[in-house]
């Protein structure tokens, strides 16, 4: 009776789905070791379940990360690039080589650094527009942008962190009709 009652909850639960630990190892394992995990993320208050977005720390690493991983990339390809074009006549392979390894290593790691410091700053004045606005839409990212353009490269003078400021913004705000676009018409 009571293996009837517990079958009839795994059914009616459309939340959880069932899991056996034991499932890939031949050996007769009991249902009672069936157990139910969740098929959506769990929260711990409700109003957390409504939010649909990042937190603050989240979107610090993610926006942080994914610039400087960028970055990187980027520059040791310009690094490489730079590299291949200081070939000397008398080169060895070897020396090629180490030539390509440490320029690319070297742009890499700077241009890295650079792009990472925007990501950090773009999420930071995003996240406080937001905390501050308390709503998450188009303009939220095209101030974000502007203001991230503007604080880095605000030690050049006030025309250098205008015309960021307002190349931030642009990009931002590209990137953000970009995404909707790709939404609405690349089916994924």
């Amino acid at each position: 009776m009571a293996a009837n009652n517990n079958r009839s909850n795994h059914d009616s639960d459309e939340n959880t789905r069932l899991y056996n630990p034991y499932q890939n190892f031949e050996a007769p394992i009991k249902s009672q070791y069936l157990y139910k995990l969740p098929t959506s993320p769990e929260y711990l208050f409700t109003e957390e379940s409504l939010k649909q977005r990042r937190s603050w720390g989240e979107n610090l690493t993610f926006y942080t990360g994914t610039a400087y991983l960028g970055g990187s990339v980027a520059g040791a390809a310009v690094g490489i690039v730079t590299g291949v074009k200081n070939f000397e006549s008398g080169d060895t392979t070897k020396l090629k080589i180490n030539r390509i390894l440490n320029s690319s290593g070297h742009t890499g790691r700077t241009w890295g650094n650079r792009v990472g410091i925007i990501g950090l700053m773009y999420a930071g004045i995003e996240s406080g527009v937001v905390a501050a606005m308390d709503r998450d839409d188009v303009w939220t990212s095209v101030v974000a942008g502007l203001g991230t353009g503007a604080v880095f490269r605000a030690a050049r003078g006030v025309r250098s962190a205008a015309v960021a400021g307002a190349l931030g913004g642009i990009a931002a705000g590209a990137v953000v009709a970009g995404k909707q676009v790709v939404k609405r018409y690349v089916p994924i």
